[in-house]
């Protein structure tokens, strides 16, 4: 049955459906929330994944926060910030500590390497130079580019007088950075294979791609442009979905769960409703889809409503999935061999990952259909710094897992699930011997489970690839980059959008700003 009011509808309660949910009610629009999910969050939620134990499902980390959504949510975002930001393992038990403060850092690296320990604060203040040139294109609309408009070279403008403020070497650097395999640059600034590994380890995060694919640097590059550390992610993910429904609620949204949306209905080359899953029908003068591009145009829509040529960009899309997740219940803090119990160091991020090759190798495994025996693995243990988060003395620990691919050459996810977690526990046991005797409880979520469970379609959780050609004005594809789609009044702002994903806000703030546009402009 229709409702009669046509209004602003966001599919999807994720993080960037909230953010342009709280944008778009400030400027008195009213947005209605549509969750499929009992909960709202997307990959940023927090869950129970035993009686009494609650866990970042998906992602561990901001990406970091766009500044103004950050500074939007500050007063209700417990923000936890972690005192050792991350701390990488070697199976010998060496342990690198990367700190927010480089210097600091810088003496940690001094017992490893002279020649690292001079370069970090270098590469720090590098980065921070670089940052002042790649911020204003991650929150800035991309250009349209069959139509150029006068913002746009206002835009290129201003961009170009911060990289004109560079000098000669750090323009170099940006131009090559972006077309450089992660593992080439990392061995331009450092020797120390673990620190090597770390510093690539970041530009791969999330992709489908090993330290030497070409454009990795990428991921860094990303990471700069939201003023963050090169290595360092934002702030841990506790509290910031519920402050951003809090503040959407607050400035006048409102938020549906259990509430899955299957249908995106046109007339006419317009938007005109969309469909729940149990029947009622919700009129729209505007759709915006929090959901990936594949998963918006190829399951919500009608493919008939779509040019073919548009339908072929669609399609061509990439989002091969090689990330899963294994969260664990422990009935205690794990003893790492190169760690002392109860240090700052569980307060932050554990890497494991000791050299190029090892990352290397590991997506290979990928590449051919398998899952690493060897895997990358970026950890949090988030009740060291939130003991809300597991009872009295327990523990809950998050671990992102790569390369396991969303197709397996051989059998399938339903039949391979443990067989994931096993490997996964039998890596992290190098470092933490009396792992397996902690565990309360094991939560193994694959690509497969990214994609029906949490609508991530090939598990992908950016939504797509971070690669040149799908970045900026290409993201997702060429002619539907400025969050409008050939649809009249529907929108993206989903991490499939610019500038991408991470827990970052800004593709939902940015499309805000466009459809707030559009929507005045038709009143």
């Amino acid at each position: 049955m229709a409702s009669e009011a046509r209004r602003v509808v966001i599919i999807g309660g994720g993080h960037n459906g909230l953010v342009a949910a709280l944008y778009l009610a400030k400027a008195g629009l009213a947005p209605l929330v549509l969750e499929r999910r009992s909960v709202v969050g997307g990959v940023a939620a927090v869950e129970e994944i035993h009686p009494g134990f609650r866990c970042p499902i998906i992602t561990h980390a901001t990406g970091p926060l766009l500044p103004e959504v950050a500074a939007t949510v500050g007063a209700v975002y417990d923000r936890a910030r972690a005192l050792t930001e991350l701390v990488a393992l070697h199976p010998d038990g060496r342990v690198l500590r990367i700190h927010e403060d480089p210097h600091r850092t810088a003496a940690g690296l001094e017992m490893y390497s002279r020649r690292d320990a001079a370069a970090y604060p270098k590469f720090h203040a590098c980065f921070k130079r670089l940052a002042a040139v790649l911020g204003p294109l991650v929150s800035m609309p991309p250009p349209d580019v069959d139509n150029l408009e006068i913002r746009d070279y206002l835009n290129f403008g201003k961009v170009g007088l911060k990289f004109r403020g560079l000098d000669s070497k750090d323009a170099f650097r940006l131009l090559r950075y972006g077309t450089m395999p992660a593992a080439d640059f990392a061995a331009e600034w450092f020797e120390n294979p673990l620190l090597s590994a770390t510093v690539a380890a970041r530009g791969i995060f999330g992709s489908f791609a090993g330290p030497w694919s070409p454009g990795t640097t990428t991921g860094l590059l990303l990471q700069a442009g939201f003023g963050g550390d090169a290595l360092l992610m934002g702030d841990a993910i506790r509290g910031l979905p519920d402050a951003l429904a809090k503040a959407a609620l607050g400035a006048g949204a409102q938020i549906r769960t259990n509430s899955n949306v299957t249908q995106i209905r046109v007339k006419n080359g317009e938007v005109a409703s969309i469909i729940l899953e149990k029947g009622e029908e919700i009129q729209a003068t505007a759709v915006i889809s929090s959901a990936d591009p594949q998963r918006t145009f190829l399951h919500l829509m009608d493919t008939t409503d779509l040019e073919p040529g548009f339908l072929s960009k669609v399609r061509a899309y990439r989002t091969m999935g090689t990330v899963a997740k294994v969260n664990l219940a422990l009935s205690g803090l794990p003893v790492f061999s190169a760690l002392k119990a109860g240090a700052d160091d569980f307060a932050g991020r554990i890497h494991i990952g000791p050299d190029i090759e090892y990352l290397e190798r590991a997506f290979d495994a990928a590449k051919y259909g398998g899952f690493s025996e060897h895997p990358y693995l970026d950890i949090s243990i988030p009740s060291v710094t939130d003991a809300s988060l597991a009872p009295s003395g327990s523990h809950v620990m998050s671990i992102h897992v790569q390369f396991a691919p969303y197709r397996l050459r051989n059998g399938d996810w339903d039949s391979r699930r443990d067989e994931l977690g096993d490997t996964v526990l039998k890596t992290l046991a190098l470092y933490a011997p009396n792992i397996r005797n902690l565990i309360v409880h094991r939560q193994v979520i694959t690509p497969l489970d990214l994609e029906k469970k949490y609508g991530l379609t090939g598990g992908h959780i950016f939504h797509g690839e971070h690669a040149i050609d799908q970045l900026f004005a290409s993201r997702p594809f060429l002619g539907c980059a400025r969050y409008r789609t050939p649809i009249k009044g529907l929108y993206l702002c989903g991490a499939g959008a610019h500038p991408g994903g991470g827990v970052t806000g800004a593709p939902g703030a940015n499309a805000s700003r466009e459809i707030i546009r559009d929507l005045k402009s038709r009143r």
